[in-house]
């Protein structure tokens, strides 16, 4: 099996559709930076390492030994001995070494590229938080401004005797609660950009742009089961695995098998003195073969029964993945479709909302009477204002969540 090498940022920079809303350099930024999709990124080169190391045949063996005392023979004495011994495995047990590597490497590389697309969705995620913050504050603070204005309105009927102190009481209280609310909200500011900035691996206090408005995206069409899984990296990773196993087995079970071993042995030979020979002193060259005996079944049983189960694990495991993914995506769905009927209801009610509270107003300020009803109907546009950035947030983190399950992304 043969695997295709391709650069670091090259991988990483396959964006998914979901998150065409977060800006393209936070994402490049974390595929680059984030030390735990580096670590992956790592695993992986460092699996495609073994490889070669379990296809290479086991060093030779060269010995060396002197004779102390040298054994006479009809030629002279020997002196030394030289061997060379190089160990053969069965037929095939290399290249199945070298699939179940290959194949391990391949699980690496899903591995890899799931950690990048919940990379993704996380920094969109953390990213449509801050974009509900940032929505959140301006809507406060809009809030903020109205009821100072409706303080001096108030203020000034109540001198000119035409409404009653209360209502400048009651505004200046719901004016302290909005000032209050929108000074929490700076505070949380701080953790929301500490989670995001350390998503890129920058300094949590960096400032991160955040749009005023968010661009329309349909909802997609629900995915057919099986691209939903023929697509998904932690199920691609699994099934390499099993694969692996596979090949391992094969492997166990050809380790097994007799091992054959060639060699060659050099005697060097000293001349007689006593006598003249033919071929006095000649150096013995020997070739020999060997071959071992795997008598002691016991490791190999194991090691076999090892793989076997090992697969059957994979095999197990993809299954349970897959039907948790299922599960997964129909409830995501059910959360886009839930964050799509708030942000159409939020929408919808905050414009009749708004239609009311101008009718109101100019009631009051014809009459200056029913100020407490104007407030009421204010806090009631703050509410659906605010839950309509916060359901369309949720919409797009859903949508996020969607894209990262099905591993849509753009090449």
């Amino acid at each position: 099996m043969r695997l295709i090498i391709r650069p670091l940022l090259v991988l990483v920079l396959g964006l998914s559709a979901g998150h065409a809303q977060v800006p393209a350099e936070y994402l490049e930024a974390a595929a680059k930076n984030n030390p735990g999709l580096q670590a992956k990124y790592k695993d992986f080169e460092a699996a495609l390492q073994k490889t070669p190391q379990v296809r290479a045949l086991p060093d030779p063996v060269l010995s060396f030994g002197y004779f102390v005392s040298p054994v006479e023979t009809r030629l002279g004495p020997q002196r030394a001995r030289f061997s060379l011994t190089q160990m053969f495995p069965w037929f095939g047990t290399l290249k199945a070494q070298g699939n179940a590597a290959a194949l391990l490497a391949e699980a690496k590389h899903q591995a890899f590229l799931d950690a990048r697309n919940k990379l993704y969705y996380q920094v969109a995620a953390a990213y449509y938080s801050l974009y509900e913050l940032h929505r959140w504050k301006q809507i406060e603070q809009k809030n903020v401004d109205i009821l100072r204005s409706y303080k001096a309105i108030a203020n000034s009927k109540f001198k000119s005797g035409a409404s009653p102190m209360v209502d400048v009481l009651r505004v200046d209280i719901m004016l302290k609660d909005a000032v209050t609310e929108l000074s929490i909200l700076g505070l949380r500011e701080k953790p929301l950009l500490s989670a995001f900035n350390k998503l890129l691996d920058r300094d949590a206090a960096a400032a991160v742009e955040i749009n005023d408005s968010l661009d329309e995206r349909t909802a997609p069409e629900s995915l057919p089961k099986d691209l939903l899984l023929a697509q998904n990296p932690l199920l691609k990773e699994l099934e390499a695995k099993e694969k692996a196993a596979e090949s391992s087995l094969l492997s166990a079970r050809r380790q097994g098998y007799p091992k054959l071993g060639l060699g060659l042995d050099y005697v060097a030979v000293g001349k007689r003195t006593d006598m003249d020979l033919p071929d006095n002193g000649k150096d013995i060259l020997m070739p020999m073969v060997s071959i071992s005996l795997p008598l002691f079944r016991g490791k190999y049983r194991a090691s076999v029964n090892e793989a076997r189960l090992m697969r059957e694990t994979y095999a197990l495991q993809k299954k349970e993945y897959a039907n948790s993914l299922e599960s997964g995506y129909e409830l995501a769905w059910f959360e886009l479709q839930r964050q799509l009927e708030l942000l159409r209801l939020h929408t919808l009610q905050s414009q009749e909302t708004d239609q009311a509270l101008n009718l109101l107003f100019s009631a009051y300020g014809n009459s200056g009477r029913e100020f407490e009803e104007v407030l009421r109907m204010q806090q009631l546009l703050l509410k659906h204002e605010k839950m309509k950035a916060a359901a369309e947030a949720g919409y797009r983190t859903a949508l996020a969540r969607l894209d990262y399950l099905a591993a849509r992304t753009l090449k």
